[in-house]
């Protein structure tokens, strides 16, 4: 019998570390190749890993929740025949974002010096690694650490963010932070240093090495000052910025679930992380509903309803006509700035032309309501966008150049025949676009299914890239929210979308007499260098008629 060690592959665009999310097997068990082992997540992506041999589980690593390193074990089987690993070996540590040139013993607890003592031990420099789709650069959200903190092992100390991913990383080693590199906001090179350290043993720098860029919280790796004698090492993670004392939360009595020092976080996805971060929750405070504990967003609803994050004491007694003074600076970073720059990017580089026209769709309503009296159980219940998808679909028929990409720095306009709808959605995690791919494909039925399920991904987090990528047109419905009109801004490099603006009942003239009719606006953008006006309205129009008609959608 030979022994199999399974490393945690890389599950997406070189992520240096993924989510555990549960586990399908236990120690003990008899797995066959190809069976499911775990559930994995990394940015929006969650995947299902399967077992590359036959064989005995013998020791799985980690528990659901944490965060593993890429390339570190994962599962350890007993397999016939020599297997890949020595009997005797021991696994190595899991390594976190940037591997130890060497393997070291595990750290005793740091303590940092008395005040005014340099803090003595190995230079040890984290270098900011590739979280993602091989960009050069990424984002630096936030700081979970400050200088002349002393951390543990795998414990958080950064959030990075690429596109629309963000990523926590935690420290390869045990030590005392001595230089942090960069200031939220600031974007960062792939590859230069991060967090400088003091660690026992051998560190990755030479001691009369400068520590590269100058830190935004000391000029240099000089010195670090205690300022109030020693301290050990904390038993649990730094609080995040804009988090406070548990007491002074509100109901910081209901729940006292402790954080170790090996960073044993609360259950929760990313995206409900991310969104904790945005409301100034502290996660180990709020009640888990979901399997293990697991905190889902509804989890971070009720804890807001329940007043646990505090309130201002004057509101509620302040004046009616109370005199405001004072502004508030917010730095637009993160998610938010990802977004602002990729709508300043496609007005810059696009010349939108806006065309917008009502459309009667009272024949589309009818008969919408028809078939949601008359659909199985299986079958959905439908609104209007299903119906507005095949419209569109239908109408590029006859002007494919609109189901395009424009490449303007090449000068090449790529045109498709498949049919990859956007759906532009507002989530917790900010403006996404998830992609209904071939809608030219499907039945009402199945469209209605398909924006359900990818808006949902989009939603909890849980979608995959490629289900936030490649559309060439998109829907933005704002309907929901009422409005007249917008002026919809193009997802570039698409040259076209639609809005559809509210349904409401309006008086209008039909066949001589006043009548009132469901009407709604149609608001659309085009690319003006691709799309002319005349073409712009042609395909409005095509659209108004499908839609005035329903019959026509699905004739051939």
């Amino acid at each position: 019998m030979g022994r199999y060690v399974f490393k945690l592959p890389d599950v997406g665009e070189g992520t240096a570390e993924a989510e555990l999310v549960g586990w399908h097997v236990k120690v003990g068990d008899r797995v066959e190749e190809g069976q499911i082992l775990a559930d994995i997540m990394t940015d929006k992506a969650t995947v299902e890993l399967t077992s590359p041999v036959a064989g005995t589980v013998t020791a799985a690593h980690g528990e659901p929740g944490q965060q593993l390193a890429v390339g570190s074990p994962l599962v350890e089987f007993e397999v016939e025949g020599a297997g890949n690993a020595a009997a005797a070996e021991t696994a190595p540590a899991p390594a976190k974002a940037t591997p130890a040139p060497e393997p070291k013993a595990e750290a005793p607890k740091v303590e940092a010096a008395p005040a005014a003592a340099p803090v003595s031990g190995a230079n040890y420099v984290f270098k900011l690694p590739d979280v993602g789709e091989g960009t050069a650069e990424a984002e630096l959200a936030g700081w979970h650490v400050k200088v002349g903190d002393a951390v543990e092992e795998d414990q958080i100390i950064a959030d990075i963010m690429t596109d629309k991913a963000t990523v926590e990383l935690t420290s390869p080693v045990a030590g005392t932070v001595v230089a942090l590199h960069g200031e939220p906001g600031q974007q960062l090179a792939v590859g230069g240093p991060l967090v400088s350290f003091k660690v026992e043993g051998k560190g990755n720098v030479a001691a009369a090495a400068p520590a590269s860029a100058p830190s935004t919280a000391s000029r240099s790796p000089s010195p670090v000052k205690d300022g109030g004698g020693s301290k050990s090492v904390a038993s649990a993670p730094p609080p995040r910025a804009g988090e406070g004392d548990p007491a002074k939360r509100g109901g910081g009595g209901e729940v006292t679930r402790t954080l170790s020092a090996r960073n044993e976080r609360p259950l929760a996805s990313p995206a409900v992380r991310q969104r904790a971060r945005d409301l100034g929750i502290e996660l180990q405070f709020v009640p888990g509903s979901g399997p293990a504990g697991r905190i889902e967003h509804g989890d971070l609803d009720a804890y807001v309803a329940s007043g646990s994050r505090g309130s201002s004491a004057s509101g509620s007694s302040a004046s009616t006509y109370a005199r405001a003074e004072g502004t508030t600076e917010t730095r637009i970073i993160g998610l938010r700035r990802k977004i602002a720059e990729k709508m300043a990017e496609s007005v810059r580089r696009i010349p939108h032309i806006t065309y917008v026209e009502e459309i009667d769709m009272t024949a589309v309503e009818e008969l919408r309501a028809h078939l949601n009296t008359t659909r199985t159980k299986d079958q959905p219940k439908l609104n209007v966008l299903p119906f507005i998808a095949r419209a569109i679909v239908v109408a590029l028929r006859d002007q494919p150049t609109i189901n395009s990409h424009y490449d303007d720095e090449g000068g090449v306009l790529t045109t498709h025949n498949a049919v990859h709808l956007g759906i532009a959605a507002q989530t917790p995690n900010g403006l996404m676009v998830p992609v209904v791919r071939h809608a030219e494909a499907r039945d009402p039925y199945d469209t209605a299914l398909e924006i359900a399920r990818v808006s949902g991904a989009a939603k909890d987090g849980s979608a995959k890239r490629d289900e936030l990528s490649g559309s060439t047109i998109t829907i933005t419905s704002l309907g929901t929210l009422g409005g007249v009109v917008h002026t919809p801004i193009i997802n570039h490099p698409e040259v076209a979308i639609v809005g559809p603006n509210k349904i409401a009942e309006r008086v209008v003239v039909k066949d001589g007499q006043m009548v009132v009719r469901k009407m709604m606006n149609l608001s659309s953008s085009f690319d003006h260098r691709i799309v002319d006006g005349h073409d712009a309205a042609v395909f409005v129009q095509r659209i108004k008629g499908l839609l005035e008609h329903p019959a026509t959608l699905w004739m051939g």
